[in-house]
């Protein structure tokens, strides 16, 4: 029998205990972001993935938001975010601390996400962007490579919390398993 699973039967860790817990060493980088809901599903998947922290930059709302948190369910409690007026500032402080910054973004010599090798011993950062105009072309030259993620269908993009459950998802796996 397949029962489905109580809430109280998931073993689910508490908000101390997440904060206890080794994060996987990646920072997300919103980039002008508009959506509150695309941000609080950041932060939810952020948390299943132990995310060590969110960068909020630009455009891109604050917790503590109703819109934010109807998404985060409660996400922007467990993981630590930071909010940055221009996202290159971001960049610039995360390459200072030997972060690889990676850019969601269809580019000309793009990575695609099957292909990616990670380094299980260094940080990154992952930069994900408006969800019309991408990440800014500045982001991306300041990026040491882009990731893009294969579509087969009509269309040529992802909602960005889609992508960031499909990036952090593989990336999870190759620094984690």
């Amino acid at each position: 029998m397949r029962k489905k699973l109580k809430t109280e039967e998931l073993n689910r860790i508490s908000i101390d205990d997440f904060k206890k817990t080794r994060k996987t060493p990646i920072v997300v980088i919103l980039d002008n972001i508009r959506s509150l809901n695309n941000v609080g599903s950041v932060f939810r998947t952020s948390d299943a993935f132990l995310i060590d922290k969110i960068y909020l930059c630009g455009i891109t709302a604050q917790p503590p938001h109703k819109d934010i948190h109807k998404t985060a369910l409660g996400a922007t409690d467990s993981v630590e975010w930071e909010y940055f007026e221009n996202t290159m500032d971001a960049i610039l402080k995360l390459k200072e601390q030997d972060y690889i910054i990676a850019s969601i973004e269809q580019t000309q010599n793009s990575i695609m996400l099957q292909d990616l090798e990670i380094d299980k011993t260094k940080k990154y950062g992952l930069v994900l962007g408006h969800e019309v105009k991408g990440v800014e072309q500045k982001v991306i030259d300041a990026s040491n490579f882009s990731i893009e993620i294969p579509q087969f269908g009509t269309k040529h993009s992802f909602n960005i919390s889609v992508s960031t459950g499909i990036v952090l998802w593989e990336i999870f796996k190759k620094i984690r398993f």
